[in-house]
């Protein structure tokens, strides 16, 4: 069964617009739907929602309620999966996400790092949904990122050849839900870690 799509902006339509810097992320029409209290609020949280973006797939998938995405990085960082710094914060921190995720969802996961891409493809193949850290640029496969990781797509499924994703900040038809890439270009991006998770149903 495909895995249901959220974007970290509310206007999937919008996010080449809103990463370009055509538009801003606050003039996004359907910011309220985040849960947010203003459209600056949801301007914040919304360059930084990715792994809450994925979560709110993963909640789908199970046929569990879907809280709003700006709600959920909240009550996230009240748990400590997000820490405020000067300019923003550091996260989505890995283990108390994770333990956030397993007592308010029952999704239980685990930690990977030196997670080899064979071993994330052996288990995508198995049924289990990967969260990835790769560099954001991947919505743009054939391009060279300036480093790895940072930003975190759900991987769904294997090819012989590439991995299947979900990718909260991709953009166009073909970029956002069941985005195919290459194993050799999504080598590229990666930074060998991640959150695996049981398989579902």
């Amino acid at each position: 069964m495909p895995i249901p799509y959220f974007s970290q902006w509310e206007s999937p339509e919008l996010v080449a617009a809103i990463v370009t810097g055509a538009m801003s992320a606050a003039d996004d029409p359907r910011w309220a739907d985040s849960g947010a209290v203003s459209a600056r609020e949801y301007e914040f949280w919304s360059w930084r929602a990715c792994g809450m973006a994925c979560l709110r797939m993963m909640l789908a998938h199970r046929g569990q309620e879907v809280p709003p995405s700006v709600e959920l990085a909240k009550e996230c960082e009240r748990f400590g999966g997000y820490v405020r710094h000067e300019t923003g914060v550091h996260g989505l921190i890995y283990a108390p996400f994770l333990g956030w995720a397993a007592d308010r969802f029952g999704i239980d996961g685990e930690v990977r790092i030196d997670f080899g891409l064979s071993e994330l493809r052996n288990l995508v193949a198995q049924g289990h949904q990967v969260m990835a850290s790769v560099h954001k640029s991947i919505r743009e496969p054939k391009s060279e990122p300036p480093r790895k990781g940072g930003h975190l797509v759900l991987v769904t499924g294997v090819t012989e050849s590439g991995l299947v994703m979900n990718n909260p900040s991709g953009t166009g038809p073909h970029g956002q839900q069941d985005a195919y890439v290459d194993d050799e270009d999504f080598a590229r991006f990666y930074a060998l870690r991640g959150m695996v998770f049981g398989r579902a149903g």
